[in-house]
């Protein structure tokens, strides 16, 4: 599956508030679950010393998902395309290693 179709595809699930015209309830959702990843990484560090196995993974696996369901759904209200977004991304990173700016911060280094 690439991103065009798993944003076709989940698509047909969102169901929320003014779907098509409401951009702040996917953002909401993305942060929400990112923080649950967070969570989860900072719960096996106090809890595990950080050693991961299976039943973690499948764990971060999920909420993962749920990441990228909300970023789906959040391109999709801003009329973006996650293929387009991943192509751009890569081009974005490749230019700053070739330039050996990817480390530092900034948008425009």
């Amino acid at each position: 599956m690439n991103f065009q179709e798993y944003q076709e595809k989940s698509r047909k699930t969102a169901l929320y508030p003014n779907k098509d015209n409401n951009f702040i309830y996917p953002t909401l959702g993305l942060v929400g679950e990112a923080g649950e990843v967070a969570e989860k990484i900072k719960k096996l560090i106090r809890d595990k010393d950080g050693i991961i196995d299976d039943g973690f993974r499948e764990s971060v696996q999920k909420e993962l998902g749920d990441v990228l369901w909300y970023l789906s759904q959040l391109a999709t209200e801003l009329g973006l395309n996650l293929d387009e977004i991943a192509q751009k991304n890569i081009e974005k990173l490749y230019s700053r290693l070739e330039r050996g700016v990817i480390n530092g911060d900034g948008d425009d280094r």
